[in-house]
């Protein structure tokens, strides 16, 4: 029987695992579901909110009885554990963990005639941990970036500005509030690492990649920023320990496993990572590319050879090679906000959109649009804003030409943001579109008309647990070997190239680029100064 590798991911919802073969063929899923198959713990999504509406937290057990649940789950459906060899795994970003001092030995030291629930369930100092959906550490982020020289610096150090989610941050908050919890915690563990610490046996260490969404990681010097740390907390470097690249082998998988489950003693455990980060890896790219995810938000990954970091999106090291970074930019007015547009010019038929889509050249005569339905993230602003092609705003547009305005100036918004995280355009850069939108050829044709590149599509589904099995496999593999190389899927799993750009259309979007540059500056300062008066 060939080995199997397992990729475990820790998202905001639940937790999922996905085994594949080294052929990487996937041979098993499941999942728990944390509303439904833990209603005890009465979380809505995955999460409490509580009464401030911006204070977002999940209960740490939750997490732990939900590995218990998932681990039954695969024995009574008969899966063989003496067959992995090696696992690997993700955490939603931003989440944090306290394990309260003395945690460390009841970890190390479980019992097989019992649940790690039942074992752990008093061992964390905090009990409520912050995730990424947290917003109230609003007066946090001030302290940190005054205390580097402000957020410009802060990004040039740790890959981004100041962020309400960010640990750091969090840390803080915890220092601030909840002192006696604070001085009572041994070790500070992502989500991510405290996943693989569950598997393990042992605290496992902090990667890179997911401590660069921290504020508290030199991405460049790969450790801890000295005055970061000493402005989130005291002591605070011994609480974290020491981080790791993405594909350390921390260890073999705890005695408690072994005994209970039947893994084999030598099954490795790999460093966990961050959700976005190891669906970089999960896709499978090659340095240079873009991946596009088109969903209800948007986002972009950049796989670049340098840091370039700016007050917009962030910078993270990359989980496939330590010496190079993953850029990543969001948005949220992604899909729904196409719809929207769908619905109100194009009769609520994607079909009659892409028809109406033809009727306009590309260009758009001049006419652009700004379309923010929810606060943006970047720019900070909100509502729609037409301008025609001197740049005088308009209160509408014909429907074709609305069509083609939202596509554009999302587009042009993507590459803009994407240019100023490092994205340089070369012979061999492509994107890789994937998400719900990507099934629309007429959408494509526009990104790669902008972006003026080939566009590929993929369908990964849960593409983040996959870059745990794919990691796994990697991080066995001998050193130095490309990770493009070692994890190569069956053709039929490859990505497909669907859109070519049209010749000549650069001269027509370049200035376009420019044109939307100044007017989203026009708009933001006018947005925020209102905001300012109210």
């Amino acid at each position: 029987m060939s080995d199997l590798f397992l990729g475990f991911d820790f998202s905001t919802q639940q937790i999922k695992v996905i085994a594949v073969d080294g052929d990487l063929n996937v041979k098993y899923d499941e999942h728990v579901k944390f509303d439904t198959d833990l209603p005890e713990f009465g979380t809505e999504n995955g999460a409490h909110i509580h009464a401030d509406k911006i204070t977002v937290t999940a209960p740490t057990v939750m997490w732990v009885k939900a590995l218990d649940l998932l681990l039954d789950k695969m024995k009574n459906a008969g899966f063989d554990f003496s067959r992995v060899a090696a696992m690997s795994g993700d955490g939603q970003q931003h989440g944090s963990v306290y394990w309260k001092k003395g945690a460390r030995s009841i970890l190390q030291n479980l019992s097989a005639d019992k649940s790690m629930y039942d074992q752990l369930k008093d061992s964390f100092a905090i009990p409520e941990s912050p995730i990424w959906m947290d917003a109230s550490t609003s007066s946090h982020i001030k302290t940190l970036e005054g205390a580097v020289g402000g957020p410009l610096e802060l990004a040039k150090i740790t890959g981004s500005r100041g962020f309400e989610r960010y640990t750091g941050l969090q840390i803080m908050k915890i220092v601030e509030t909840n002192r006696e919890g604070y001085n009572n915690t041994e070790r500070i563990s992502l989500v991510s690492s405290f996943g693989a610490s569950l598997l393990l046996g042992d605290y496992a260490p902090i990667d890179y990649s997911d401590g660069s969404g921290m504020n508290l990681l030199d991405i460049n010097k790969k450790t801890w920023s000295s005055t970061c740390l000493e402005v989130c907390g005291p002591g605070l470097a011994a609480r974290l320990g020491d981080p790791v690249p993405a594909n350390t082998v921390v260890g073999s998988v705890s005695q408690y496993l072994v005994s209970k489950y039947g893994f084999r003693a030598d099954c490795k455990v790999i460093a966990f990572t961050g959700d976005n980060p190891a669906s970089l890896a999960g896709l499978a790219p090659s340095e240079g590319d873009v991946i596009v995810s088109l969903g209800s938000s948007d986002t972009v990954f950049l796989w670049i050879p340098r840091a370039t970091p700016s007050m917009d999106g962030v910078i993270f090291v990359n989980p496939i090679d330590q010496a190079t970074f993953m850029g990543l930019v969001c948005f949220k007015n992604g899909s729904l906000s196409r719809a929207a547009v769908m619905e109100r010019c194009a009769g609520g038929s994607w079909d009659t959109f892409s028809e109406m889509l033809q009727k306009t050249p590309p260009g758009n005569n001049g006419n652009i649009g700004l379309y923010f339905d929810v606060p943006e993230i970047q720019p900070v602003v909100m509502g729609t804003y037409r301008f025609d092609e001197h740049n005088k705003q308009v209160e509408s547009f014909p429907p074709e030409v609305e069509v083609r305005a939202i596509l554009e100036g999302q587009f042009l918004a993507r590459l803009m943001y994407a240019q100023k995280c490092g994205l340089t355009i070369g012979p061999s850069t492509r994107v890789i579109a994937t998400g719900g939108a990507s099934a629309n050829s007429s959408i494509l044709q526009v990104i790669a008309d902008i972006f003026n590149v080939e566009v590929y599509v993929t369908d990964v589904p849960n593409s983040a647990a996959l870059g745990g099995c794919y990691r796994a496999i990697y991080a066995l593999a001998p050193k130095g070997s490309s990770f493009s190389k070692v994890i190569n899927p069956a053709v039929e799993h490859q990505p497909v190239c669907t859109c070519k750009h049209s010749p000549g259309l650069e001269k027509a979007y370049q200035p376009m680029l420019e044109r939307y540059r100044q007017l989203e500056e026009q708009v933001t300062t006018l947005y925020q100064a209102n905001q300012g008066n109210k």
